[in-house]
């Protein structure tokens, strides 16, 4: 057929057949049999330095007993953030910008744990910063406390969690070792937990804050020498979006203060 065609006509049946690619000028028998395949000479590049491939996440079970382990271990709080900090088992640290550890005197003899750092805090570095942190430091304020004077404060987990969602079951456990060994070293007179994450996790609860606000509660680990009365409070951050709540709020705040003034620490 190709021989009863002029070159117009031949490009124009190429095309019409599917032909897109011109690979040479001679014809390829592609029925012959090739005895050996063609040598092809390949160029060798230099190897050029390439960073090291960061640590690999290990697994949820390996991971929770190096939690332990390394948890148990600190034994000061600047130690407990190192060993966080290179701590390869949450993989949450991979997406985060920084941890978010604490904020406040260890020595204070009131300590609050929070929830996740959200964006505010992951941009700063400290829990509870932005709007949330704004309304948190002013009911502190309401019952003569403060962040820099006698409050501090940390969360159940110190890396902010993509797109702010709500932690994983594993998350947390990974993450409970470090917290708890946290509220040991630090020791406090009162302990209190806000938002509904934070209360269930450091409880081992699956009541909501609605329900185990309003009442003290034990705080017991094997690191301490004894309970730490503990209270659940909202998350300001939920007090923003549901006004009407303020009231249980303050009257949270109200026993706060008075559990305080009877131990002497206000």
């Amino acid at each position: 057929m190709e021989a009863s065609l002029n070159p117009v006509q031949l490009l124009q049946w190429y095309m019409d057949i599917g032909v897109d690619e011109a690979i040479g000028e001679e014809l390829i028998d592609r029925t012959r049999i090739v005895e050996k395949p063609p040598v092809i000479s390949a160029t060798i590049l230099p190897i050029t330095q390439v960073s090291p491939p960061p640590a690999p996440i290990i697994g949820t079970i390996e991971a929770l007993g190096e939690a332990k382990v390394l948890a148990a271990a600190a034994k000061t709080v600047e130690e407990l953030k190192a060993a966080l900090e290179g701590f390869q088992g949450l993989s949450l640290k991979r997406t985060a910008t920084q941890i978010v550890f604490a904020d406040g005197a260890p020595t204070a003899r009131v300590m609050l744990v929070g929830e996740v750092p959200g964006a505010d805090e992951d941009r700063i570095g400290r829990p509870f910063a932005g709007a949330s942190g704004q309304l948190l430091d002013k009911m502190l304020a309401a019952i003569g406390l403060s962040r820099e004077n006698n409050v501090y404060i940390t969360n159940v987990i110190n890396w902010r969690p993509p797109g702010n969602r709500t932690p994983s079951e594993a998350e947390l456990a990974l993450s409970l070792p470090f917290v708890q060994r946290h509220i040991e070293l630090v020791n406090p007179a009162v302990l209190v937990y806000v938002g509904g994450v934070a209360t269930k996790a450091l409880l081992q609860s699956s009541q909501s804050v609605m329900r185990l606000r309003g009442k003290w509660m034990d705080y017991s680990s094997e690191g301490l020498q004894q309970p730490i009365p503990s209270l659940a409070m909202f998350n300001p951050t939920y007090l923003i979006g549901s006004p009407a709540q303020k009231g249980l709020a303050w009257a949270d705040l109200l026993m706060l203060k008075a559990k305080l003034q009877e131990l002497g620490v206000l």
